[in-house]
């Protein structure tokens, strides 16, 4: 997948408003792929690296270029070659660059940042014109291919002439003798400097790499309420228990005992804050007063929807009042064509990233990444995820410790039966095409959960979107369909323990002896 054409679609209608001119997308592209090999190079990203970048930061373009003349440069340049008024230019500069370092930031996932576009340079270098090479270092650039120098024609093959010795042969001599002073003489002087100033002369290029880089992934927390404005959803990802008491305890406090709805995947993969995690207090009362509302909180971003678009109007605006140094936004229209491309080219980074003999977890979150777009009413695998699962087969057939559950999801739009039943046929899908490739079936096992375990709400189309999935989740003890979060007996009723007091299974058990005491089924 093409950055610059992810960008184009993602970032460039947030910008560019009402006012979609060809002239001012083709300018958007283009900086986006001199923005991209900017990021590349280490010394720029271990800047900001540690900022908490704001989506309407418009400095943060400042601090990307530091000299003012190679802004002013990069905003003359685009201007002129499309023709777009120079002042304007450096606008639409300023709003895209925070916006395309998020995008770019959610794209590399566990990746640095400076490593994903280089290990992704050929998917953006063919936009960086060829000026630019004087606004960005030189080791974000790809090597010009070597050039073949021919031989001058006016060289020849001739042997030189051999010339007389000098009579003063021995002032000749002593040139050696003199160098060798020279040389130590230099030596010292240098050897002297290093004792004055211990400071390494560069710093190695693997510790500016580390340095400022985080390879965690935002803490989120995402919820729903229904037409009651009861919590519906809630699923949080965090990166200590410390994270998940804090925002359990707001949670509780809004929602009372319907805040034990929520399931946490808690591991040192994610951040251990969370920018809105202070204001939560404040934050959840709101949306508990908006019915069928869904909220995502992931660094200092709330995304928000409604199926009422007056009450979606007011919840943003009560929303930035209440905390204001977060960037609060509407859920943007389903676009299905790039949520599936984006989520296979992250999903693939992720696979690209697990090394050798992955953790089982990883490999069911790169999996879990990806979004299998079954036709309605319908289990039949889509080629596009194909790909994918070939590498993951061959992934999950030569690590001998992992063993995967394959979930599927619907949304509520039709009856628990029928739902239950389709969700089980689409993760049986999944896994029969593992087995033709090699997996061992042992190795895989299936759940249809339906509409039970939501994550958003099913008032919008975009809520149901995020609810229809397949997840993949470690199969080593009583799991939840939950990131790849295994979850204990002492968790939240998984759905596989007969005997606890919530009557929420799948199918009627001991919980409630009106509905009979079959067990669930232990797959």
């Amino acid at each position: 997948m093409d950055i610059t054409s992810h960008l184009t679609r993602t970032v460039s209608p947030a910008v560019l408003d009402d006012d979609r001119s060809p002239a001012k997308k083709n300018l958007l592209e283009q900086f986006y792929a001199i923005f991209a090999a900017r990021l590349a190079d280490n010394a720029t990203y271990d800047r900001f690296a540690n900022e908490s970048i704001t989506r309407d930061d418009q400095e943060f373009y400042d601090r990307v270029w530091t000299d003012s003349s190679q802004r002013d440069q990069i905003a003359r340049e685009l201007a002129g070659k499309h023709n777009v008024d120079a002042t304007a230019s450096r606008g639409l500069i300023a709003m895209a660059a925070p916006l395309a370092f998020h995008e770019i930031k959610s794209l590399a996932g566990t990746t640095p940042v400076p490593q994903f576009l280089h290990d992704n340079l050929d998917s953006y270098q063919h936009h960086i014109p060829t000026w630019a090479s004087a606004v960005l270092p030189v080791s974000t650039l790809a090597a010009e291919p070597a050039v073949e120098v021919p031989v001058s024609q006016t060289a020849t093959t001739e042997p030189l002439p051999r010339e007389d010795e000098p009579k003063d042969s021995f002032l000749k001599a002593l040139l050696p003798i003199i160098g060798l002073i020279i040389l130590g003489a230099l030596a010292w002087a240098l050897l002297r400097g290093c004792q004055e100033n211990p400071e390494p002369v560069a710093t190695p290029a693997m510790a500016q790499q580390v340095a400022g880089v985080s390879n965690v992934e935002l803490a989120s927390l995402r919820i729903a309420t229904d037409e009651n404005s009861e919590l519906y959803a809630c699923r949080m990802r965090v990166g200590d228990e410390t994270l998940q008491t804090n925002m359990m305890n707001a949670l509780t406090a809004a929602f009372g005992d319907e805040a034990n709805k929520c399931r946490a995947d808690v591991d040192d993969k994610f951040a251990i804050d969370m920018p809105a995690t202070a204001q939560l207090t404040t934050i959840l009362p709101i949306l508990k007063n908006v019915p069928n509302a869904s909220m995502l909180i992931e660094g200092d971003t709330i995304t928000v929807n409604t199926s009422d678009v007056l009450a979606l109007d007011q919840l943003i605006a009560d929303l930035k009042a209440a905390a204001p140094a977060m960037k609060v936004q509407a859920e943007r229209p389903l676009d299905l064509k790039n949520e599936i491309e984006s989520s296979l080219f992250a999903a693939n980074n992720a696979m690209k990233n697990l090394g050798d003999n992955p953790d089982p977890s990883d490999v069911a979150r790169a999996l879990s990444i990806q979004v299998i777009n079954f036709t309605v009413d319908d289990a039949t695998l889509p080629e596009v995820n194909k790909e994918l699962l070939d590498r993951a087969a061959k992934i999950i057939s030569e690590a001998p410790d992992i063993k995967l559950m394959i979930v599927g999801h619907t949304d509520g739009q039709a009856s628990d039966e029928y739902n239950n039943k389709l969700s089980l046929e689409r993760a049986e899908s999944v896994k029969q095409y593992l087995v033709s490739k090699g997996v061992d079936a042992n190795k895989l096992t299936v759940k249809g959960m339906g509409e039970s375990e939501p994550i958003a709400d099913n008032s919008t189309e975009q809520g149901r979107f995020h609810n229809r999935r397949i997840e993949f989740v470690v199969d080593d003890q009583p799991t939840g369909a939950n990131d790849g979060m295994v979850i204990g007996n002492d968790a939240l009723d998984p759905d596989l323990n007969p005997l606890d007091s919530d009557n929420d299974d799948v199918l009627p058990d001991g919980d409630d002896a009106t509905q009979g005491t079959v067990v669930d089924p232990a797959n």
